[in-house]
């Protein structure tokens, strides 16, 4: 089972984006020495704590400080960008990197809406825009296509470069369109964990084989706080738990520091709410966080896992994604 790596480019408390940007890069080449098969980074607007809003640009960067590892997207928030223009950017990582590019597609717009209107959605006419995904989709992927010589629209970079797209989802709607246009699926169980068990079933019961694929292809991904021994793995989740509760209550900021108890910093209906975001996790010291990805695994079977984990301090984060490689491989 191949394992991947997901990373928001975080910026911790203390830091600046420039260091988060050097962290990113340091993390993805260790990440390639430790066996990891991908390495994503995921669009995020008008968030502190997050440094790649600039996907695309961060992808080149980390694709070109690497050699063998994948590079990608988890994902562009197709929303926020028109079609042709993505296929360009990402025609553009194809050229100047080879077959070592992906490039997942998400539905939301990632941001509040206030952001998605200084992104120039077309909100004025009060139409959501995730309603042309799917068509969006398809118009992409053609970007990304074989040369149409009768085309009148073609993406040059694009046309050929034939970059593996993904549909990235939470809910049962990206399950079904991912199905039916036969691509592989990525599955935001890191926080969103309600729906995968119903999200994987129907994708693979209504799978159609298509150019693309031949068979389904899931990919979860899970949260890790890997360390030495069980309390301090709990001591480095504490980040993760206040940065989901000040998110939820409209408060983003930079990556908090850990701290000793976190009831004592989230009331206890927020530290449920935010524990039942955060179930599909593995926390602890090797032995614990081998026998909870194993569960994991056991239960949903997925083709690929990809893990992440917002730890503030970086050696720390580096550690965990250490400790995680070295367990997922033998899974």
């Amino acid at each position: 089972m191949r394992y991947s790596l997901l990373d928001l480019a975080p910026v911790p408390e203390g830091s600046e984006i420039q260091q988060s940007l050097a962290n990113s890069t340091d993390l993805a080449q260790q990440a390639e020495g430790w066996g990891y098969h991908r390495y994503w980074l995921a669009e995020h607007h008008n968030m502190p704590g997050i440094a790649s809003a600039a996907t695309a640009v961060l992808i080149g960067h980390i694709a070109s400080q690497t050699k063998t590892i994948r590079v990608g997207a988890g994902g562009i928030m197709l929303p926020n960008h028109a079609p042709y223009m993505v296929a360009e950017a990402f025609g553009t990582l194809a050229a100047l990197h080879g077959d070592r590019i992906d490039l997942g597609l998400g539905r939301a717009p990632g941001t509040d809406m206030q952001t998605a209107r200084a992104l120039r959605r077309g909100m004025a006419s009060g139409a959501a825009h995730g309603d042309n995904f799917p068509q969006d989709v398809v118009e992409l992927i053609g970007f990304l296509g074989p040369l149409d010589p009768a085309a009148r629209v073609r993406a040059f970079p694009g046309q050929g470069s034939n970059v593996p797209v993904w549909i990235l989802g939470s809910s049962l709607y990206g399950a079904q369109l991912a199905a039916q246009l036969g691509l592989p699926y990525a599955f935001a169980s890191h926080f969103a964990p309600q729906a995968l068990e119903d999200a994987l079933a129907i994708y693979r019961r209504d799978f159609r084989p298509s150019a693309y694929l031949d068979k389904p292809h899931a990919m979860i991904a899970a949260n890790v706080f890997a360390a030495e021994t069980d309390a301090e793995g709990i001591r480095l989740r504490t980040t993760m738990q206040q940065a989901f509760a000040r998110l939820r209550l409209g408060q983003p900021g930079k990556l908090p520091r850990p701290v000793d108890d976190i009831a004592d910093h989230l009331s206890p209906p927020v530290l449920a709410g935010v524990n039942e975001a955060l179930t599909i996790s593995a926390t602890g010291s090797p032995d614990t966080v081998r026998q909870e990805l194993s569960q994991i695994v056991a239960r949903y079977a997925p083709d690929e896992v990809i893990i992440t984990g917002q730890i503030h301090d970086h050696a720390a984060r580096l550690r965990s994604f250490e400790i995680a490689a070295e367990v997922l491989k033998t899974l």
